[in-house]
């Protein structure tokens, strides 16, 4: 049996966002709402997963506050706006855990560190991380859901070192298996 057909309304989704949710780009950060743009399809898939998870979170590394290129209250706005979008196509975002931290920063908890998803867990502890899957573009999203025991979803055609255990080109690809 193929595990995606296991999925329930237990199950938890931890969703990386730029590159996945939104627009990423290249060699910068999304600064402000102006520069947020969701990938096709992204609004719809959020309506398939509402139906079908328990709980919907996003998990990012936000370096470019770090850098100050931007404040974690522009990164909240930004935020507020992209959940707002969302809950207007009849999805939802339950929670967002965002790590400002600089890569070089010690003790830092930065994917892949596994931190956020235990972030997670306290504020619901009903996630079981081996009913939760991990979708991301790159190899710290890949190797996060790792560090958790998540089932793993890479979107797009980045090379990683880290083997997810599903790939698609596209959230709502992903999304329109679970119909």
């Amino acid at each position: 049996m193929d595990w995606k057909e296991l999925i329930d309304n237990s199950w938890t989704l931890f969703l990386d966002r730029d590159g996945v949710i939104n627009v990423r780009l290249i060699d910068d950060y999304v600064k402000n709402i102006n520069e947020f743009r969701f990938l096709p399809g992204v609004l719809d898939a959020f309506e398939i997963f509402a139906g079908r998870f328990d709980k919907i979170i996003v998990v990012t590394n936000q370096q470019g506050v770090g850098k100050g290129l931007m404040t974690l209250e522009t990164v909240d706005s930004i935020h507020d706006f992209m959940k707002k979008m969302i809950e207007n196509q009849k999805g939802r975002v339950d929670a967002i855990y965002v790590c400002p931290q600089l890569k070089t920063e010690p003790d830092n908890f930065r994917k892949p560190s596994p931190k956020m998803a235990y972030m997670a867990k306290e504020v619901f502890p009903a996630i079981d991380f081996k009913k939760s899957i991990m979708i991301g573009d790159s190899n710290s999203d890949i190797e996060f859901g790792h560090n958790t025991g998540m089932h793993t979803i890479l979107i797009g055609n980045e090379v990683t070192k880290s083997v997810a255990d599903d790939r698609f080109d596209s959230l709502i690809q992903f999304a329109n298996t679970l119909k």
